[in-house]
């Protein structure tokens, strides 16, 4: 059965209070005699309702995806990228000033988290990414307009249980459209309990966990900013299995 709203997030998302704008610096790791000479930097401003209840600003998962996206910068240029659930949007946001063409959504019920995706692209002067309302699980116009993705970014979508398969099924969806399209995201293990394989075997989907250290992210401070903290932050990349698995006799 598919939500129509999720209170939640709701409430998360109505009627914030002023926002805050922080800076999310995003360098090369070099030695301090190599910096004098060569630098590569990128600067994210990203407006945060720094308040419990609401969910505009940037989570643990968030800063440890945008790495990745940093990290492997070269490889998103000119590529199609979708950002689910996007909030603040930092990976999405990184991504576009990274070269990506990028689509940013949040669940269409809630016009005040497209409303701050929008802000976060006019903060950094992205005039030329798109923003659509996409609500997980459901097959609506907005998801059927978009064009094929490269590559979909999504943290700290794995959050609710009863989410999970509307999570899933919307990038199963988007996979066929292109068969080639690969599902970056991160979660943070709050249950030993909570588990996505069997739903991606269902949905005819693999995964591969990336250790943070591969990318650079196996720190408590990204960014130049606080987070990820000590929580335990999770890293997959999950595609279309090309051949289904089947059982032999």
């Amino acid at each position: 059965m598919v939500r129509q709203v999720f209170p939640k997030r709701a409430l998360m998302c109505n009627s914030p209070p002023k926002f805050t704008v922080r800076q999310y610096r995003f360098t090369d790791e070099q030695e301090e005699h190599e910096r004098q000479h060569s630098k590569s930097e990128l600067v994210v401003l990203i407006p945060e309702v720094l308040d419990p209840q609401y969910g505009m600003y940037v989570w643990p998962c968030a800063v440890v995806l945008a790495q990745y996206v940093w990290f492997h910068r070269r490889l998103v240029r000119d590529k199609r990228i979708l950002e689910l659930g996007a909030g603040v949007s930092l990976p999405g946001i990184l991504a576009a000033k990274c070269g990506a063409e990028v689509t940013l959504s949040d669940n269409a019920a809630l016009p005040q988290c497209l409303a701050n995706c929008r802000r976060s692209c006019e903060m950094n002067n992205l005039s030329g990414v798109f923003v659509t309302g996409i609500t997980w699980g459901q097959i609506s116009p907005a998801l059927l307009a978009l064009p094929p993705v490269d590559i979909i970014l999504a943290s700290d979508v794995f959050f609710e249980p009863e989410d999970f398969e509307d999570v899933i099924s919307t990038v199963h969806y988007l996979m066929e459209k292109n068969t080639h399209t690969q599902f970056w995201t991160t979660y943070q293990v709050r249950s030993a309990d909570w588990s996505i394989q069997g739903l991606l075997l269902k949905w005819e989907m693999e995964s591969i966990y990336v250790p943070l250290q591969s990318f650079e992210a196996n720190k408590e401070q990204l960014a130049h900013s606080h987070l990820p903290g000590r929580h335990t932050i999770e890293m997959m990349v999950i595609t279309k299995v090309t051949m289904p698995h089947t059982v032999t006799p």
